[in-house]
Order: C-alpha cells, then structure tokens, then sequence
C-alpha cells in the first residue's frame, strides 16, 4: 500500500531546520536534566527500582482524603513521605506513599510497618493489609546496581547496533545510526527530566524497545540509499539521498503511525503502571521517525561533503553529478 506518489520533497534542503528542532529539545533536556542533578544529585527522577526506597500500594473502602492521610503518616514522625492518588480509575480509592531511600533494608521495612500503623490508628478508612497493601522495597545497593546495569544495557545495545550496520552497510551507516539512536535517548530521557515523571524499570525497557524501533526504521532507509546508489553511481548522493527517503515515505508513514496511535491508546487507557512505559514510546517513535529523516541520513551526505573538502577519496559512490 503507498499513500504518496511522485513526492519529491527536498529533505535535504531542511537540514539547518532539522538541525534548530534537534538542538532545542536536546539542550532543553540537558538543561533540566543538569538543574535536577543539583537539586536531588540525579539527572533524571528515579523510580524506587533505581533510587531505593518504599512504596505502598494502598487501596481503601472508601474514597481517600490526602490531606488526612499526610497528616496521619506526619503524626507518626514520617515527614518525608510522598502521597498521591494512584492508578487511572478514582473509584479504585488507591494511594501510593512513596518513602525516600534509606541506609538499610531493615528501616525500610520499619518504613512499611510505621505507615500501615499509622493509617489505621489515626485515618478512620478500613482497608485489608493482605489484600488492599502492595509493597515494593528497594535496598539502596541493590538500587545502585540496577542503575549501572540498565546505562550498560543501552550502551551495549547501541555498540551491538554499530558492529551490526558496519559489517552489514559501511562504518559511516552504523555511526550515522548510532548517533540517531543515541539522539532519540537523549530527548527520551530528557522529556522525563522536563515532565518529572520517574524512570523506572519498565521505562528502560522501553527504551531499549525504541533503540531497535527506530534502528529498524533508520536501516529500511538505508537499505533504499544503497540501492539507489548502486543503480545510479552519477548521481550527486543529495539527490540520491532526497529520493530514497521520499520512495521509503508511504512505509514510514504507515508503521509509524499505526505503532505510534496503539502506543497513544496505552498512554491514555492503560492506567497508572504503564504510564511511564507508554509515555517513552509515544515520545520515542515520533523522535524515532523523525532522526531516521532528518539526523541519521543527512549525516551521510554531510561526512561525504567533509571528505571531500578535506580532498579524501568517497566513501560511498555518487560523489558528484556527471557531466
């Protein structure tokens, strides 16, 4: 199925465009990402997976009061403690009390015990603690590690996609590549650090999702370039370049807005536990889509351009237009 025909869109013709929208939202991330570091000494908000900590999951009889929930959880000597409303449907009357990272396992636990004491002595709405009470504690060492290992992961992840597209294509396809890759994380990442919303596990999973997602992507283009090239050696490669993102269009158009309206659905109806998920894969397949456009293919032409200037042999064939 193609939705457009004869496009010729001249992409290449808006790179310092596409150049301005990158640079806005990558520094704009980094910015918020560099004043929540100062703040709290993270750049990004942490879930209790990574930071340690205490979450309760609590669901009552009736609907919640948060005010008299904080004021039952500060009677108990908790000051520190985060309470909001939980999970997408208000008549599930669900709370998540978030408790800060602590030295050891045990005064989490204590943690737990002090809230749950708390709520029923001085907060007059019964719930069952087997049944109504979900529990996460995280130790703070195990926090830490988690931490290392999901930035090993994605780094791993982008190096596999690099040795892949350089065995596969030439070394500047899998640079290219990466760098789209590692631009889509970055404004991923960045737009939690602008929203506030915590990183989780789940999210880095998503993450790691939209790294194959928009390497997919990114290739499909590709593959059309070196096809285009290889049946049109004469042609100047911005021609070429414009040509095969215009003959890939209808394809992008399709997987990508299909992929991005289920995502979207998620986003809004798939309740409180996957809304960071949903919400790294909305952002990430528009970035995604756009990168395979707009970052990842001009940084062929714009290497090819620097090797000629600098009087080195092309790497890829269709240097220049013949005459």
């Amino acid at each position: 199925m193609e939705l457009f025909h004869g496009v010729n869109i001249d992409w290449l013709g808006k790179k310092w465009y596409f150049l301005a929208f990158s640079l806005i939202f990558s520094v704009a991330g980094l910015i918020s990402m560099g004043i929540h570091l100062a703040q709290t000494g993270s750049p990004v908000p942490l879930g209790v997976d990574f930071r340690g900590g205490t979450e309760l999951q609590i669901q009552f009889a009736n609907p919640p009061d948060i005010g008299a929930i904080r004021s039952a959880v500060s009677s108990a000597g908790i000051t520190d403690a985060k309470i909001q409303s939980y999970g997408g449907d208000v008549s599930r009357n669900e709370v998540l009390i978030s408790l800060p990272e602590q030295k050891n396992e045990t005064s989490l636990d204590q943690g737990r015990q002090t809230i749950v004491s708390a709520l029923k002595t001085h907060y007059n709405n019964p719930f069952d603690e087997a049944k109504g009470v979900k529990v996460d504690v995280v130790g703070p060492t195990v926090g830490k590690q988690l931490q290392n290992k999901a930035i090993m992961a994605t780094l791993y992840s982008l190096l596999g996609m690099l040795i892949y597209l350089w065995f596969r294509f030439q070394l500047i396809y899998g640079v290219a590549a990466v760098i789209a890759c590692f631009h889509d994380t970055l404004i991923t990442i960045g737009a939690f650090a602008l929203t506030g919303k915590e990183i989780s596990l789940t999210v880095i999973a998503a993450i790691l999702t939209l790294v194959g997602y928009s390497m997919n992507d990114t290739i499909v283009v590709f593959d059309r370039i070196r096809e285009n090239l290889r049946m049109n050696r004469r042609e100047e490669l911005v021609d070429v370049v414009n040509r095969s993102i215009n003959q890939t269009l209808s394809r992008t158009v399709l997987t990508s807005g299909l992929t991005f309206l289920t995502v979207l659905s998620l986003y809004i109806f798939g309740g409180q536990v996957l809304h960071g998920f949903s919400f790294a894969l909305v952002i990430g397949i528009l970035i995604g889509t756009y990168s395979s456009i707009a970052v990842a293919a001009p940084m062929l032409v714009a290497y090819q351009q620097w090797r000629g200037k600098n009087g080195k042999a092309a790497v890829l064939p269709a240097a220049r237009r013949a005459r």
